[in-house]
């Protein structure tokens, strides 16, 4: 069974940093997408960084420049650098794995509270 753990959110102020932390059991990052998501109240969940299994990445327009998505293989943990944050960037962060095989299900982590204030 594939489980995702995050960590690493907090209350910071803007301007300040953050690094999110997705540990992952019973698969291999290496060998799947992995995605960082974040939803706020009355908001649908949205991406906010890809990483896939040849290293490359996508980031949303709202945080290009400012987050970063990477992975240590021999971890097998998923991390999300975020910089520079602003008060819209206030949600709970989630962590997603894709599967490379088709028949099976996305999975997604509890989610960790990223707060920025003002």
């Amino acid at each position: 069974q594939v489980q995702l753990v995050e960590s690493g959110g907090g209350l910071v102020q803007a301007g300040g940093t953050l690094r999110l932390s997705c540990v992952v059991s019973g698969s291999t990052i290496r060998f799947n997408t992995m995605g960082w998501y974040h939803q706020a109240p009355g908001r649908q969940r949205e991406s906010v960084a890809t990483i896939f299994t040849d290293g490359g990445t996508n980031h949303g327009d709202s945080v290009k420049g400012r987050f970063t998505i990477s992975r240590d293989n021999a971890k097998n943990t998923v991390y999300l650098q975020m910089n520079s944050l602003k008060p819209e960037d206030t949600a709970v962060y989630y962590c997603n794995y894709r599967p490379s095989a088709g028949g099976y299900l996305e999975v997604w982590g509890q989610g960790t509270l990223v707060t920025v204030s003002s």
